[in-house]
C-alpha cells in the first residue's frame, strides 16, 4: 500500500540520486570542453592544464573504478593535445593533472565509503517504515485503500505522519495522523499511536472506547519523554473512520482536529464535517473527547484524508496547493475514486505545485468499501 508512484518518486529525489547512473557525463563532457577550448583559443591562452578538473569532478560525481578511467584519459590526453596544439606552460601543467589525478582516487574511495553508510541509514529507516506503514492486503477487512508517504527528509523516508488499515471483527477501521513537531520524538510517538490503533481497534467495538485508547497511549508517551528530557509535549491531529459490517450505507469517524476528509464519487466531491474535536493529547485542556459522527457513504465513494503536508504545501510564488479545486477536476475522469489512482494523482500533484521542495512530511490515504468481496476475503485475522 506505501509504494509511491514512479512519476512521485523521480520528483521526490535529488538530482545527483536521479540522474546518478549518468553521472559519467559531466566528466566527460569537461574533458570534451577543455580540448575543444584548447583547441579554438589563439596560442598564447593554454587551457590544457584544466584536465585537473577531470578527475576531480569525477570523484565527486563517480565510483572508484570510473574516476581512475577519467584519471588515466587526463593523463593521457595532456600530451597528445600539447603534442598537437604546442600551448603548454611547461612541465609543471603536466604534474598538476598527475597531483589531481592522485588526489581524485582517495577522494572516490572516501565519497563511496560515505554513499555506503547512508544506504545503510536507509535501510533501517526503511525497515522503520515498513513497521510502522505496513502493506495492506486488497480488500482487507471489506475495504480497498491505497496511500502514499512523501518524508519531508527524502533520504529519511520516516517521519511524524502515520495511517494504518485493520481489519477486525466489526469492520474495517483506518487511521491517519500527523504528529506536531518532527524528528526522533515525532517518529517515537507516531509508532507509539501505530501500535495502540491496532490493538484497540481490533478488541474494543465502540469507537468512542478507541479513542480514550488513543488519548491515554498518548499521555503515557509524553510523560515518559519527559522523563527521557524531552522538553516538548507531543499533540497529534488524526482522523479514525470505522466502516461497520451492520451497516454498509454509512460510516462512523472521530476527527481529532484533523483537516476534514473529502469523499469522491459519481456525484462529484463533497467534504465530511469537522466535527471540532481536540488533537488526541488535548482532551483535557478541551473538556472532552470529539464525538464519534454517523455519515452517510455510498457504495463507489471514495474517502481521502491527507495530512497538511498536503493542504499547506506551497509553490514558489508561495500560494497553497488547492486540494479541492484539484480534485473537482479528477472527479471527472474516468476510474478517478479508485484509491490507488486517486493517491497517485494527488501525490504527483503535490510534488509538482511545490516543484519537489517539500518542508514538511506528506501522507494521503484513500479508502471505499470493497465491491462483491466474499465473507471470507472480509474475514480478520
Amino acid at each position: 500500500m506505501p509504494e509511491q508512484s514512479a512519476e512521485v518518486q523521480q520528483q521526490s529525489l535529488p538530482v545527483l540520486v536521479r540522474y546518478g547512473h549518468r553521472s559519467w557525463l559531466v566528466p566527460a563532457a569537461l574533458l570534451v570542453a577543455v580540448v575543444v577550448v584548447d583547441g579554438l583559443t589563439p596560442h598564447s591562452f593554454a587551457s590544457v592544464s584544466w584536465l585537473v578538473l577531470v578527475p576531480v569532478v569525477a570523484a565527486g560525481l563517480c565510483g572508484p573504478l570510473l574516476t581512475v578511467a577519467f584519471s588515466c584519459v587526463s593523463i593521457a590526453v595532456y600530451p597528445a593535445v600539447d603534442s598537437i596544439w604546442a600551448k603548454s606552460q611547461g612541465i609543471e601543467d603536466f604534474l598538476l593533472v598527475i597531483a589531481g589525478a592522485a588526489l581524485a582516487l582517495p577522494l572516490s574511495l572516501a565519497r563511496a565509503r560515505a554513499a555506503a553508510y547512508v544506504r545503510h541509514l536507509q535501510g533501517a529507516a526503511e525497515t522503520t517504515r515498513q513497521v510502522m506503514l505496513r502493506p495492506v492486503p486488497h480488500g482487507w477487512g471489506g475495504v480497498d485503500s491505497a496511500a502514499r508517504y512523501l518524508a519531508a527528509d527524502v533520504e529519511a523516508r520516516v517521519g511524524g505522519d502515520f495511517y494504518d488499515v485493520v481489519a477486525t471483527p466489526f469492520g474495517a477501521r483506518v487511521i491517519l495522523g500527523d504528529v506536531q513537531g518532527k524528528g526522533l520524538p515525532a517518529v517515537s510517538t507516531a509508532a507509539a499511536l501505530v501500535g495502540c490503533f491496532r490493538e484497540a481497534a481490533f478488541q474494543l467495538e465502540d469507537l468512542a472506547s478507541v479513542a480514550y485508547r488513543l488519548e491515554e497511549r498518548l499521555l503515557r508517551q509524553n510523560r515518559m519523554s519527559a522523563r527521557l528530557g524531552e522538553r516538548e509535549e507531543r499533540f497529534v491531529t488524526a482522523v479514525v473512520l470505522w466502516f461497520p459490517d451492520v451497516a454498509p450505507g454509512e460510516i462512523r469517524m472521530v476527527n481529532f482536529g484533523h483537516d476534514s476528509p473529502h469523499v469522491l464519487g459519481p456525484a462529484g466531491v463533497r467534504q465530511l464535517p469537522s466535527g471540532n474535536g481536540a488533537p488526541i493529547g488535548l482532551a483535557k485542556l478541551a473538556g472532552g473527547l470529539p464525538e464519534a459522527q454517523r455519515l452517510r457513504l455510498a457504495a463507489a465513494e471514495t474517502v481521502l484524508i491527507v495530512s497538511d503536508g498536503v493542504t499547506e504545501a506551497r509553490d514558489r510564488q508561495g500560494d497553497f496547493f488547492d486540494l479541492r479545486a484539484h480534485l473537482e477536476q479528477l472527479s471527472g475522469q474516468p476510474g478517478a475514486a479508485d484509491p490507488e489512482h486517486l493517491v497517485d494523482e494527488v501525490a504527483a500533484a503535490v510534488v509538482r505545485h511545490t516543484g519537489g521542495r517539500r518542508t514538511d512530511d506528506t501522507a494521503l490515504l484513500a479508502v471505499r468499501r470493497s465491491a462483491g468481496v466474499s465473507p471470507e476475503e472480509t474475514q480478520w485475522g
